[in-house]
Order: C-alpha cells, then structure tokens, then sequence
C-alpha cells in the first residue's frame, strides 16, 4: 500500500511541476533557516557546559547600595570563596580568576604581545575541567613565576607541547617557568585565556579588605547539596565579615547602615548561566544576550511557519483539480483514511526533498552565516547524530503539520458532488486560506518594522554626540611597555608633521580599563553623602586630545602646583552633588583602609558628560586626575597622509624599543567593537526579515498564479467585451490587496510593542517615528505588487482566443 502511495506521490508532483516546485525551495529556505538559527542556539546554550561540575559551579556575585549609588558587581572580596569554604558545609572547593591583562613574551629577537592572560589560583582545576596535557594541576600554580599555557601556546613558540621546565622571558625582565600545559579553552566558555599565572603574584590577593571586590570567585558545591540553603546564609555571612570593617571605616554600625538604605549583599549564578543571563560589571569577557537567542529562536519559527502556510494553502486553493480524482477513489471504494494517507505521503515526500536541500543550503552558507553571527561553528555540526535525529523529527512534525489540513479537507469531499460538478474550487471561498495569508504577511511586516528600527538605533549610535571627539583619533596600545621612556616617545610624537595633539592614559572611553572609589564631601564619610565615582589618571593633554568640552572651571595645567589634589568631575557627579558652585569643593576617600587615612581632593573643573560604556547604561559619575599612567598613547591627527604619519610613528617606537611590538588602532573602530552584537543583531534581523519576504511572496506568487488559472475565461469575455489590462490586473489584485492592508493593521500595533521593548534596554534612544510605519508599509505593499503584478500583467495580456476557443 505504501509503495503504491510513493508511486502515485511522484506522479503527481511531477505532473504539477510549478507549484511543487514553490513548495520544496519555500519549505528549504524555511527548513535551512531554522537549522541555521538552531546551530547558533545550541552554540550559545552550551557555553561552559565542557565542565563535568558544571552543574556543582557558581560564582559569587556582590551587590552594593552605597548612599545613592548602587552597583551589581561580577566580583567579590578576596577572601570571600576560601571564608565561604572554611565556613559552609555545602561548599567543597573555591577557586578565583583576574585579568592579568597582557605582557610581551620574548620569540628570538622580537617581543610579541599577548593580550590573554590571567591571574588564577591553584585550585583552578579542582572546580574547572580543563585537561591537562603535560605537567601537575595539583602544583602547576602554586609557586611564584610559573606559568600554565595552551597547547596552541606551547606550538607557537616551541613547535611542541612537551615543555614542561621550560622558560619564557617576560616584559624583559623575569623568566617565568612553564609548569603545565593544558588544551585549549572551549571556545565555548566564559572566559578563555591563553596563560595562567598563579594568583600568589597578585598583591591584594590575601587583603583582607571586604569592601574591596576584584576577584571573579566560583565555588564548587559537593554532591546533592542544596545551593537554595548555601543562598540563605549568604546575606547573614556578608553580615559577620562586613560590618566590623563599615563600623571602622565610616563609623555607622551595620544597623544604621541598614536604616540609611545601604546594603552590600552575596548572590549566587550558576555557571551555565553566566554567558547568556549575566550582565554585570567587570565579567571576565563579553557575554551573550539571552534576549537575542528568544528573538531567533521564534524568528526561525515564524519563517518555518510561512513555508508551512504556502504548502497548505497551495495545496486547498489547487483543490478542485484533485476533486474529481477524490470522488473517482471513493465511488471505487477508497476510504477515507487512504485517501489521507495518499496526501500525507505526498505532504512527507515533498518535505523529504525539501530537508535534502535545506541541508546542503545550511552547509553551503554557513561559512557565511558564521561571519554574519560572529561564530565558529563547524560545518560537521550538521551531521552529528543527534542533530540529523532532530532533523528527521523536524521533518515528520512539518509534513504532518503542512499535510494535515490539505489531506483532510481533501479527502472530505462528497462524491456526488464533486461528479455533479457542485464543488466550487475557486480562490474566493476560503476564509482559511485568506487568513493564513493574512498571517503570513503580519510576520513579513513585523520584521521589516524590526528591520527598520534596529536600523535606526544602530545610526542613532553610530551618529550620536557621545561626549567626545573619537575620529582622527590613533591608539598605540601597551605603550606601558616602555616603562619610562613613554613620556620621551609621547613628546616625539608631538614632532611629527600631522600630530595635532598626544595624550598618555590607560583609560580610555574605548577601552575596559576601568577603576570605582567611594568618595564623601565629609571628612565624617558619611553613607548618605557617598558617592562612587570612576577615577581615571590622565594627563593635562587627556581633555584637548579628546576634545572633551570644559562646562565650568579649567583643564589640568602645570602653572598650577596644586593641580596635583585636583580633579575634574563630569555632569552626572555634579547631578549627584547637587550645589550650585561646585568649583573648589573638596571630596574625601580613603587613602588606607587599615589606618583610615583620608586623601583629599578639590574640584578644578566640571565637564561635559561623555559615554565610556555602552549606550544601554546611564553615563554614571566619573572624574579625572591628573597623574602619570603610561598604558595608552592616543594621537590626534589632522592630516591626509594617515599611513605616513603611523609609519613615522612605528620608526619612532623602533628607535625607542627595537624588539617591542608596535600595535596600535583606531579609536572609532575601537567604539564600534564595543556595538558589534547589536551590529550582528541588526545585519541577521534583516537577512532573516528578507527570508521572510521572500518566502511569503513565493506563496504569493504561487496562489496569484493559480487564481489567473481559474479565472482564465472569465478574463478572455472581459477583455472581449472591453475590458482593458489595467481593469483586469485591478481585478486580480484586487482581493490580495485587500488582504495585505488587513495584515497592516494587525501587525503594526504589535511591531511597535515589540521594538518598543527592545529599546528600552537602551538609556539613550530613538523615539518610534511614524515613517517607520510608514516605511515597512510601502516596502511590504510594494514586494506584494511586485509579485501580484508579473502574473496579473502575464494573465491580462494573454490572448482571450485560447482561453475561449474551446466554448
């Protein structure tokens, strides 16, 4: 039986060429599209899950509310994991991670730069699987100057991973010994380092300091033990550790703290959660969005569901060609069920071609679609078992899904009256299919609405005035590395025809160099009047080069002597302030927090605010100092030759420091990274958005086609009695029209609730326009005509003899 239900599927696939033609490239855009959106969800929801604890591993979150300020921090105290392992049951192992940030690594002549690198303690591979190739993860970080590298590491620069005993020389100035070396991170992971140094090299590492939070802490939970009680006696620990120390250093007891609405709390995120649900200040790398994999996930099922909505109404607006075929069945004999399983056959035959093709789509595009996404997904993803089981599940549910309402309805026909003549298989009838069409243009709209304002952030972002000058802007990175001789190179570079201006600081808008204090308007340090504060070091040319605009006050000069106790705040801490003449006013912050020495600064100058985090947050108090910090040159520029002033730049670094490498950027490209996954978000927003379009107009173009067909001698007598081209493409078109301005008024209130969501994770925004209706309206009516038009105009201008010379 089944083999007779085969033959006859391919039979009458073959017979209607065009229309299972639409239906297999529909439903392999749509199938392709979803495997491709499925390979990126998978990939972002397995980041970390290589850890065989990975279910026993959390890391230790804190939380602050300090007088008006508040922040939710990725780190915690020092001693806060190995406290929480001497004092909680629950807890089996700690281990902390730092950025080291980056050191040169001496190759033959030339130092190279690594950027990898991280401070860790030796417990690391207790709580974290990460195997180890050569060497002892017991002792591997346990002494000073050892070194734990990849096994991509241990290639580069010795050709081998078999270098344990082995040394590397180091900012040029200490041999380091190479104690292990381990395979190389997962991409797949929430950090990804390519050194190890031990975490003993770091000063504060033991301070006992519990107000003081710079160490990522993970805990490793023993078997069965319930985290919810480990998470309830956090708060009462913070307690016991914290408030002795609050008590000396701002003289309020806990209690009043309390009262005063403060509060420095502990929380716990699970590591498989950090990538895609952590958004918290100072996490080890840069995570994903939870948000984005939902907007995918149901993107791709939506473009699945417009494939499936083109099968199904392709399939009953051609029934009236299979109703006679029905009534000749049944009169035979046939009973229902057959019938249903002849049209699912031929529902699962064409969705068999259709996966077929869709696989070697996604193989086919997914070099690309790992460009558009910013992934490295490999191409054998797609055979891996469990995905093709999923594939042949995917399969099974669309043929049953698309096949089920064509099979019924089909084989629900009365012979009588299909063999009478009384079946009216015209287009008009369908209420069903209208609406389907109906529906598949709302979610064509939606996307193009999205298309369009993601759009319009992503240029709002790109064009804003973020507070600073970023164009013409050179970065020389790690200029650190030249120790004393930064100064002599800065003012070398002042020499060089084009330079309009040099400044020299690690902290930079572009960068994550970053550092918070508390600072009071009290030597009391009372919390109500705290404030925490960005503090960067900068020199007196940090402003110019920027072009940072002076509200009130002056810039940094070295006429003034006292210039060194000076600092320039931004408008948000003077917000925060709330005086008038804030000019002279002195802040206080704790120099020593064992000896409660107190540093005192005055206000020389209050700037415009300038973005130095991303535009979804509110730009928070900042102020410069003026001090010495060598970690970055920036070089503003005012010349046509940009290649000629950076080599004249590198042949002054080369004179300086021969065997150190020359790395430098562009500061507006530097900005740009800091957007590139709402970047990614808005380029796959609108290849997705373009699918869609395509996808429906392919069931347009099929269903257009086929009403011409069954309305041919209707438009041979019109055009007999008068009718011209123009009347009869109106007549056509006509009902489509209709439909899609319906789709319109559906979905623009929900295209406006949905994007109107996702701006709100932006503190600087656009506002939704009506253009942007106006936009995706046209674009939509104008692919629609476009579509409606080719077959109208084909239908119009047929020869009305054909259609009529057989009446």
């Amino acid at each position: 039986m089944f083999r007779n239900y085969l033959k006859t599927a391919f039979r009458n696939l073959i017979k209607s060429k065009f229309y299972t033609s639409i239906n297999i490239i529909g439903l392999a855009v749509g199938l392709a599209t979803c495997l491709l959106i499925l390979l990126y969800v998978l990939d972002e929801l397995s980041y970390d899950k290589y850890n065989v604890k990975a279910d026993r591993i959390y890391r230790v979150n804190n939380e602050i509310k300090f007088g008006n300020n508040y922040m939710d921090l990725a780190v915690s105290a020092a001693l806060q994991g190995s406290t929480m392992a001497r004092e909680m049951p629950e807890v089996e192992q700690y281990t902390r991670i730092r950025w080291y940030g980056s050191f040169l690594v001496k190759k033959g002549n030339e130092n190279v730069q690594e950027g990898r690198v991280g401070f860790a303690d030796s417990t690391l591979f207790d709580v974290f699987t990460l195997p180890v190739i050569e060497g002892n993860p017991k002792t591997a970080l346990k002494e000073y100057h050892s070194l734990v590298i990849t096994e991509t590491i241990a290639k580069k620069y010795f050709n081998s991973t078999g270098v344990v005993g082995k040394t590397m020389l180091i900012n040029d100035t200490g041999n380091y010994k190479i104690t292990a070396v381990i395979k190389d991170i997962p991409k797949q992971s929430h950090f990804n380092f390519d050194f190890f140094v031990p975490m003993i090299e770091n000063r504060g590492s033991n301070d006992d300091n519990w107000l003081s939070e710079n160490w990522n802490t993970y805990i490793l939970l023993k078997q069965n033990a319930d985290v919810k009680q480990v998470e309830a006696q956090l708060n009462p620990f913070m307690d016991k550790h914290i408030g002795p120390q609050l008590k000396s250093i701002i003289n309020q007891s806990l209690d009043d703290f309390k009262k005063s609405g403060g509060f420095i709390r502990a929380n716990l995120t699970p590591l498989t959660a950090i990538h895609l649900h952590s958004n918290k200040t100072a996490e080890l790398d840069g995570n994903g969005n939870a948000e984005f994999v939902y907007i995918f996930s149901a993107i791709a099922l939506l473009i699945l569901i417009i494939a499936c909505v083109n099968f199904m109404n392709l399939s009953t607006a051609r029934s009236s060609n299979r109703a006679k075929e029905v009534g000749v069945r049944k009169v035979l004999g046939s009973l229902k069920i057959g019938l249903v399983g002849q049209f699912l056959t031929e529902s699962f035959l064409i969705c068999f071609i259709a996966l077929v093709f869709s696989i070697l789509m996604s193989w086919l595009l997914l070099p690309y679609f790992n460009e558009l996404a910013g992934k490295d997904i490999n191409n054998t993803a797609l055979f891996h078992p469990g995905m093709l089981l999923w594939l042949v599940v995917l399969m099974l549910t669309v043929g049953l899904l698309a096949g089920s309402y064509p099979a019924f309805f089909l084989s629900s026909f009365q012979p009588i009256d299909v063999l009478k003549g009384r079946l009216a298989g015209g287009f008009k009838r369908s209420w069903l299919r209208s609406s389907l069409v109906v529906f598949q243009f709302i979610i064509s709209i939606v996307l193009i609405f999205g298309t369009v304002v993601i759009y319009s952030q992503l240029k709002y972002i790109h064009n804003k005035d973020i507070g600073f000058d970023r164009n013409q802007v050179i970065t020389v990175n790690y200029s650190n590395a030249l120790g004393d001789r930064a100064s002599t190179f800065k003012n070398e570079l002042l020499q060089i025809s084009g330079v309009q201006d040099a400044t020299m600081s690690g902290f930079l808008p572009v960068n994550f160099n970053r550092n918070t204090n508390s600072y009071f308007t009290s030597t009391a340090l009372d919390p109500s009047t705290g404030m925490s504060m960005q503090s960067w070091t900068v020199d007196e040319n940090y402003v110019p080069t920027l072009n940072i605009k002076i509200l009130q006050g002056r810039n940094f000069s070295p006429q003034f002597l006292t210039d060194s106790t000076g600092i320039i705040i931004n408008e948000a801490a003077a917000k925060f302030l709330g005086e008038k003449d804030l000019l002279n006013k002195k802040l206080y912050t704790m120099n020593d927090i064992n000896t409660r020495v107190l540093k005192e600064f005055h206000i020389v100058g209050i700037m415009k605010n300038f973005n130095f985090s991303s535009l979804r947050d509110v730009v928070s108090p900042l102020a410069l100092f003026l001090g010495k910090d060598n970690g970055n040159i920036s070089v503003r520029i005012h010349s046509t030759d940009i290649p000629g002033v950076i080599a004249q730049m590198k042949k002054k670094w080369k004179a300086i420091s021969p065997s150190q490498p020359f790395d430098y950027s562009f500061m507006d490209e530097d900005f740009n990274k800091l957007y590139a996954t709402e970047q990614r978000t808005g380029q796959i927003f609108i290849t997705f958005a373009i699918l869609a379009i395509v996808i429906a107009c392919l069931g347009l173009f099929g269903l257009i086609t086929y009403a011409a067909e069954q309305r041919v001698k209707e438009i041979g007598i019109r055009k007999v009695l008068g009718a011209n081209v123009a009347n009869i493409v109106s007549m056509i078109s006509r009902d489509f029209l209709k439909l899609i301005f319906v789709a319109s008024f559906i979905a623009f209130p929900l295209a406006w609730w949905s994007m109107n969501k996702w701006l709100q994770d932006f503190a600087y925004r656009i506002n939704i326009s009506w253009w942007a209706f106006a936009v995706a309206g046209v674009i939509t009516l104008l692919i629609a005509l476009l579509t409606i038009s080719f077959q109208a105009v084909k239908a119009a201008t047929a020869n009305p003899v054909n259609s009529l010379r057989t009446e």
